[in-house]
């Protein structure tokens, strides 16, 4: 076992109790968590430092205002529900439309119908706190439904794609993207059981890919290879993603982001605590990686010289 994990750190590979020690608990001031667990406050200071997001139509913050949901939905045919502080992915709802044969029901993307009467019970569950990092009372956003890009149609199940980045000090150091599956019911996903495609920061061009831990080529539900597919404004992801530090003060940050059919890529959510899978994703350790940054950090770094070093240094 000693063997094992000497030869795992060799190769540059992040343990977890080296990510939480040396990376969480160093780079990320606990004052700070706030700023991604809230997914309110995360598109609040994304908007105020000029980040594209989905656009919030409302927020249900107790049960009194449940009955408001007809009312924010009123113009909308397609939305999605998610709690303020939940992780992982759950307790997130997503409308693709309105059935034309039973008035006030809901189509999600499953294609299954859900009731008015059903939604609200699931938006009461997450005020609740049914879906929270604490358990503690949350709320309901309600926003835009992302329109994903046509370039991930083959490698996607009934979902949007999502893109994570992981940002080191300010650094893109490492990036993958995540394809929804039948296991993981159309969720972006990797321990629901969504694909993991690991991403070359120089080009935007997708490498090997992860299913539940495993090395694999193709998508378990299409069958079309998830390598080789080039990522449509990367350059902006990339620069986007560098911001996240700005945004959040975070030192060890994931950022989500989503590339929207009209509106390009959004910023989805931040995460404190970003997983360590998409090291198996892209066949490297992050260790490696963030001790290169280490050696060349520049404090006065711009988020656009910090994407450009990630380009330079971490081509494969």
């Amino acid at each position: 076992m000693f063997s094992t994990a000497r030869r795992l750190r060799d190769k540059g590979v992040l343990g977890l109790n080296e990510r939480n020690a040396n990376f969480i608990m160093r780079l990320n001031p606990r004052h700070f968590y706030p700023r991604v667990d809230d997914k309110v406050l995360t598109k609040e200071l994304a908007i105020a430092a000029g980040m594209a997001v989905p656009n919030l139509y409302g927020v249900i913050a107790h049960q009194a205002e449940v009955k408001d949901f007809p009312k924010i939905v009123a113009n909308q045919t397609s939305f999605v529900v998610k709690p303020a502080q939940g992780s992982g992915g759950d307790g997130i709802l997503v409308i693709t439309g309105r059935s034309e044969r039973k008035r006030g029901n809901f189509r999600l993307s499953s294609g299954m119908l859900i009731s008015d009467g059903e939604i609200q019970h699931h938006i009461s569950n997450i005020v609740g706190g049914q879906y929270s990092l604490s358990g503690a009372r949350d709320k309901a956003l309600i926003e835009y439904c992302v329109q994903f890009d046509p370039t991930f149609a083959a490698v996607s199940f009934q979902g949007v794609p999502d893109i994570r980045v992981v940002v080191y000090r300010g650094y893109p150091v490492m990036a993958m993207v995540r394809l929804p599956t039948r296991a993981s019911d159309g969720k972006a996903n990797l321990h629901q059981g969504a694909v993991g495609a690991g991403v070359n920061l120089a080009t935007g061009t997708t490498l090997t890919g992860v299913h539940n831990n495993e090395i694999v080529d193709d998508h378990p539900d299409t069958g079309a290879l998830v390598s080789n597919i080039e990522i449509p404004q990367w350059d902006f992801i990339l620069e986007s993603s560098a911001r996240g530090y700005e945004v959040t003060g975070l030192g060890y940050l994931g950022v989500d982001m989503v590339i929207d059919n009209h509106l390009g890529p959004l910023i989805l959510e931040m995460n404190a605590r970003p997983g360590l899978n998409i090291q198996i994703a892209n066949s490297t350790g992050l260790a490696r990686r963030t001790s290169r940054i280490d050696e060349i950090h520049d404090p006065n770094d711009t988020p656009a010289e910090r994407a450009a070093v990630a380009r330079r240094e971490f081509h494969a």
